[in-house]
């Protein structure tokens, strides 16, 4: 079955997001794009570039998702470096059975 594309969201992977919800700093691009979802959906932390999906409102589709954003197809090391030590906008690209994110922008 091919991987179908489901769609796509643009989000500001800001200062919020490199923090986990109980405060520690977080390791990974995988993560903190992870934690921007849950800021979102689930804590109403919202940066205004942030766009709404219908992939990720639950803890269990997050957990999913984080899986595959730590797939090496899922992000260059570019933008998994821009993520970890910055706050770009990012576009996620959504697939049945995978994910893309890319930098749109600084």
């Amino acid at each position: 079955m091919a991987d179908q594309f489901l769609g796509s969201y643009v989000a500001r992977i800001s200062s919020s997001d490199h923090y986990a919800s109980d405060g520690y700093a977080l390791d990974t691009a995988a993560q903190m794009v992870r934690q921007d979802r849950a800021n979102f959906h689930r804590f109403g932390i919202r940066d205004p570039e942030d766009d709404s999906d219908p992939w990720f409102r639950t803890t269990a589709a997050r957990a999913r998702f984080e899986k595959m954003l730590n797939k090496s197809s899922a992000m260059s090391g570019a933008t998994r470096n821009a993520i970890a030590n910055g706050e770009p906008l990012v576009e996620v690209e959504v697939y049945s059975s995978s994910v893309r994110v890319r930098i749109i922008g600084y």
